[in-house]
């Protein structure tokens, strides 16, 4: 009986930087932790996992999960994303963004999301078509070989209110320059469950949707002590974290899925996905 219970407990997956600490911190005050089989990794990692079928539930990017939306059921209200600034996704540059056509710009990231985001903004935004590389997120390094670099999550924190201003660089928030150019919300990963399992187990899914519904709503009430207990292990004060877990939009609605099909518009031809992708959400019992 216990093997046949932890075979159907749902594997569900956990992005390991800060912006998704809220989504999580709540499960174990609630106690819905225990019912969950965590695997925590890169947001690609777990995108990888998710499309492969070694997950059930779990956050993917944005790219990856119009890739794959006739595979997956998105989850409604319930994203990681910006309806302005976002702080931890930025192009830090050693020159305006209008004079790197042609330059070397650094991608310190494999996410497809945020480096598409990028290359589009610069484009369309800036008329400039950069050399782009890819290299590990160390900002000194970057910027010896590269007139900019591409810098998602802990690293862009770290690089944008630490590294950034000690060495005189321009920090641009992409989820603010998107916002100005569109006039909406963006979301850099979506939670999905696969259609085979909401299939077998669909309570099982509306339990998990719950609980994570359940778990921000808290942590987001209680941010101060999210932020004050995630300070002892960051190189963050809790002050800044209260400021940016209160920066980021957790929520999924008509706002965000109007800025993903905004997305999906610009970049599905080049990227591999239909422009008009349909995003399927789960509904109702």
């Amino acid at each position: 009986m216990a093997d046949d219970q932890r075979r159907t407990r749902p594997r569900v997956g956990h992005i390991q930087f800060l912006n998704c600490l809220p989504l999580y911190w709540g499960l174990a005050r609630t106690g819905t932790l225990l019912d969950l089989e965590l695997t925590k990794d890169t947001p690609e990692k777990l995108s990888e996992r998710l499309v492969r079928g070694d997950l059930d539930i779990g956050p993917i990017t944005l790219v990856e999960y119009l890739r794959h939306a006739d595979e997956l059921v998105a989850l409604p209200d319930i994203a990681v994303g910006c309806d302005g600034p976002v702080m931890s996704c930025v192009i830090v540059s050693q020159r305006p963004l209008a004079e790197l056509d042609g330059a070397r710009v650094a991608l310190g990231s494999t996410s497809r999301t945020s480096v598409r985001l990028a290359q589009l903004l610069l484009a369309e935004s800036y008329g400039v078509s950069p050399d782009y590389y890819t290299c590990p997120p160390d900002l000194g390094l970057m910027m010896q070989e590269a007139e900019a670099a591409v810098l998602i999550g802990d690293a862009a924190l770290r690089a944008s209110l630490h590294d950034a201003p000690r060495l005189g660089l321009q920090v641009h928030d992409l989820g603010l320059m998107w916002k100005e150019w569109t006039g909406l919300p963006f979301v850099f990963a979506v939670w999905a469950v696969r259609k085979d399992f909401l299939a077998r187990e669909p309570e099982t899914v509306r339990d998990v949707h719950r609980a994570f519904l359940a778990s921000r709503d808290l942590s987001l009430e209680e941010v101060t002590k999210v932020a004050e207990q995630a300070a002892r292990w960051e190189s963050f004060d809790a002050e800044l974290l209260e400021r940016y877990f209160r920066t980021l939009d957790f929520r999924f609605g008509p706002e965000q899925l109007a800025g993903v099909r905004e997305f999906a518009r610009r970049t599905g031809p080049t990227t591999g996905f239909p422009a008009d992708v349909r995003v399927e959400l789960l509904g109702p019992r």
